[in-house]
């Protein structure tokens, strides 16, 4: 159940930290906030808006609320395959994913595939893109990126196989975005806002500066939708090629880093979710876990007190540099037994290791009242960008 912490901040968490909520209250008291910030039971410190809280706005949005991975979420297949129909070793499949889906920093196709040119010829950004740009757009249409992107295979508590997937809007997302907080930051300061933080710096609907960046915004969500089923269309060939047979049953495609227009309680307001999922009546998402641990396939219950919204994961308990600092590749290897996984790549990985986030299990008992677990999910085998 939520706790009040204020009239302006609710959270459904049971493990965050004070700095966690401090910041959340600076977010809640600026003035286009529309009623109350809702914080997710995996919410933790961001950069100006909190990662996992929901920020409903009238007449005014957030850029780096929205953040610098636009339209980041995830994806799911289930596959009308059992576990026991598996090879005996997943191994191989580590290298034939890693063909299909590149991943790392900056990493793209070395030759532009047909479909991002054509996605790219109907789908033209407003912004006119610099002669790198346009050709870094089409080469990492269909990458995975690194830090917490993955790909994964996975098994449900009936043992039917699933593929799990984590990306977002790649290079060309981080650029529009930083542009945009570095135009509201700069634009902020011209009027004297006086943020209690520089990253809280918001666009006025009805001016140039808005409907620039939502414009921008809104493509972005796009690309990271499209890359992540170009991932899963690639993905896909390889693991049925790998099985020998199958078919996927059902796919769900989620943001988690977005905003958009919608009417709650009667009222037309900007509903962002930083690391948020929308979890109205109807809607699916996915929820994962650590690389270690379990993943969730939920539905929505429409719960209003948090805007729609549900956690996007466990969220991180341990920041990167702590994480190196606590954690060996020797812990890495201990809490990813059994697991297929790129263990000659641990060095680069250990602040992915499992005790960095949150209990993920934790998490879901605490939103219980905001989404229905459908199936549970174990990862069997997992690649990461490093």
């Amino acid at each position: 159940m939520p706790t009040h912490v204020s009239d302006k901040l609710i959270s459904w968490g049971s493990d965050i930290d004070a700095g966690t909520i401090r910041q959340a209250e600076k977010t809640a008291r600026l003035p286009i906030v529309e009623g109350h910030v809702a914080l997710m039971p995996d919410a933790h410190v961001g950069i100006g808006a909190t990662v996992g809280s929901v920020i409903p706005t009238t007449g005014a949005v957030i850029p780096a609320a929205v953040g610098v991975d636009i339209g980041c979420g995830m994806i799911a297949a289930e596959l009308d395959v059992a576990e026991d129909q598996l090879p005996d070793t997943l191994e191989p499949l580590l290298g034939r994913i890693a063909q299909a889906v590149p991943a790392g920093v900056g990493q793209g196709h070395e030759v532009a595939t047909r479909r991002a040119s054509g996605w790219l010829a109907q789908h033209k950004p407003a912004t006119e893109l610099a002669g790198k740009q346009a050709a870094k757009v089409t080469k990492q249409f269909g990458t995975l990126g690194s830090g917490n992107h993955f790909f994964e295979l996975c098994i449900d508590e009936r043992g039917r196989v699933w593929v799990v997937l984590h990306s977002g809007s790649r290079g060309i997302g981080n650029q529009l975005a930083q542009m945009h907080i570095a135009k509201a930051r700069r634009l902020a300061k011209d009027l004297q806002l006086r943020l209690e933080d520089p990253d809280l710096a918001y666009f006025m609907e009805g001016t140039p500066e808005f409907q620039a960046y939502i414009t921008d915004m809104l493509w972005a969500q796009d690309y990271a939708r499209a890359n992540r089923d170009q991932m899963m269309d690639n993905a896909m060939r390889e693991v049925f090629a790998f099985i020998g047979h199958g078919r996927e049953a059902q796919r769900i495609n989620c943001h988690h880093n977005f905003t958009q227009r919608e009417v709650h309680l009667g009222r037309e307001v900007w509903i962002t979710r930083k690391g948020a999922i929308r979890a109205d009546v109807g809607d699916v998402g996915v929820i994962p876990g650590s690389m270690g641990t379990r993943s969730y396939i939920v539905a929505g219950r429409g719960n209003e007190a948090s805007w729609r919204s549900c956690s996007h994961g466990a969220g991180r308990r341990h920041s990167r540099t702590q994480a190196k600092r606590l954690f060996t590749k020797a812990d890495l290897a201990q809490q990813m037994q059994g697991k297929v996984w790129l263990d000659r790549h641990a060095h680069a990985l250990v602040d992915e290791i499992p005790s960095a986030y949150k209990d993920i299990d934790q998490v879901m008992a605490d939103q219980a009242d905001l989404v229905e677990v459908r199936h549970t999910l174990r990862q069997v085998l997992n690649y990461k960008g490093t």
